[in-house]
């Protein structure tokens, strides 16, 4: 008689703990509704915490108007719509009033940004990143990105996208002092590896990137930069951040809900009308099919008021981590691009490697006697490691 073998239980990336009292919730439901009831009660929770007891200082999130939670949850949310815009370009009948709603926001996005051409359709700004990759490169070709120890993200590096379409990755210099590019050490490598896309962007980001002067030194051997705005895309809007697509950069792509204060998604422009095909097949039908158009609405309204208010709000962000920074500092913890004003960005960098590091910090927090009135919302990945040497240990605001 043969024993069948035992299966070894599948593990779960997500947590035990969390998931079994998830499992005690609905096992406490008797029916169905009470199920319902119990999800809504945890997004009260949410709401609660979050909305009404925290200072939140997460970097990938931002506060959005009235208007915009409104429209996410509109009726056209229920609606489908894949393909681009216009009658013929549709795979469903019925678009006539949502290829409207889609149409203002592209051009509203054109307006904003300063651009020819612009997609609404990311779920994602890393769809973005993937998109841009798999117009402009092949598997097998080189790129530059900045690794994360430095505020680099995963999307440009071997474990996201960038790693996915097959791509041969090399390290931007970065100078740890300055908290910049290192211009003089990459006029040296980019020409040693002639990379087909230099990837910039991060998110950590303190200071501006030297676009013109990169584009310079790929442009010899048709390199393209790519701008990930993720973190400063609402920057870019409000002009107070560098503007890529004037600096050298052929394509921009960013997230609609950290400081364009827009809902969760993605955002892509351009201005070279050669790219348009190649990133527009990239987006549909290879990435996305249908696509929210109660976000997409939801992002054409987030656009009209980043033209109506963006520059005035963009400046005082700024301001505010300006002046975080250097509170910070007078308190004795060590922040780091203090003798460059501290950030340009809405960004502060603690070195918090003397107080255990930053995870730690954060659950010190939780449980501070204070905590009650005024909780600080914390990032769990601060960085990957330290600016200096590359050792954990930055708290992020």
């Amino acid at each position: 008689m043969h024993e069948t073998p035992a299966v070894p239980e599948q593990e779960d990336v997500h947590d035990p703990a969390i998931l079994a009292h998830a499992r005690t919730l609905l096992d406490a439901c008797r029916t169905p509704q009470q199920m319902g009831e119990a999800v809504l009660e945890a997004v009260v929770r949410n709401e609660m915490w979050r909305g009404k007891q925290c200072l939140n200082l997460l970097a990938p999130e931002a506060p959005t108007s009235p208007t915009v939670r409104a429209l996410l949850s509109s009726e056209v949310g229920t609606r489908a719509a894949e393909g681009h815009i216009g009658p013929v370009n549709r795979w469903f009948a019925g678009t006539r009033h949502i290829d409207e709603i889609e149409a203002l926001c592209v051009e509203l996005l054109k307006q904003v940004f300063r651009a020819r051409y612009a997609d609404h359709r990311l779920v994602a700004s890393m769809i973005g990143n993937l998109a841009v990759y798999t117009a402009l490169t092949e598997p097998g070709d080189v790129i530059m990105s900045l690794t994360q120890p430095f505020g680099g993200h995963s999307s440009n590096r071997s474990d996201g996208p960038a790693g996915v379409r097959g791509l041969k990755i090399v390290d931007i210099p970065f100078d740890p002092v300055e908290l910049e590019v290192d211009l003089d050490l990459f006029r040296k490598v980019a020409p040693l590896v002639r990379p087909k896309v230099i990837a910039l962007g991060a998110s950590m980001t303190l200071f501006p990137f030297p676009l013109q002067a990169m584009h310079e030194v790929v442009s010899e051997w048709g390199g393209r930069l790519f701008f990930d705005g993720a973190h400063q895309l609402g920057l870019v809007a409000g002009g107070q951040f560098q503007d890529p697509l004037r600096e050298g950069a052929v394509v921009m792509t960013g997230s609609a809900g950290k400081t364009f204060s827009g809902p969760q998604s993605g955002i892509i422009v351009w201005d070279d009308p050669e790219l348009t095909v190649p990133l527009t097949h990239a987006i549909f039908p290879v990435l996305a099919a249908t696509h929210q158009v109660n976000r997409a609405a939801a992002l054409a309204a987030s656009a009209a008021e980043m033209l109506a208010y963006g520059r005035v709000y963009m400046a005082q962000i700024v301001r505010n981590a300006q002046a975080l920074g250097a509170a910070l500092a007078r308190c004795g913890i060590p922040i780091l691009g203090a003798h460059k004003g501290f950030t340009m960005t809405q960004q502060v960098i603690a070195d918090v490697r003397q107080f255990d590091g930053d995870l730690q910090v954060a659950h010190q927090q939780k449980s501070h006697p204070r905590g009650q009135a005024g909780k600080l919302g914390s990032p769990r990945r601060a960085a990957h490691g330290n600016y200096r040497d590359h050792a954990p240990g930055h708290g992020r605001g």
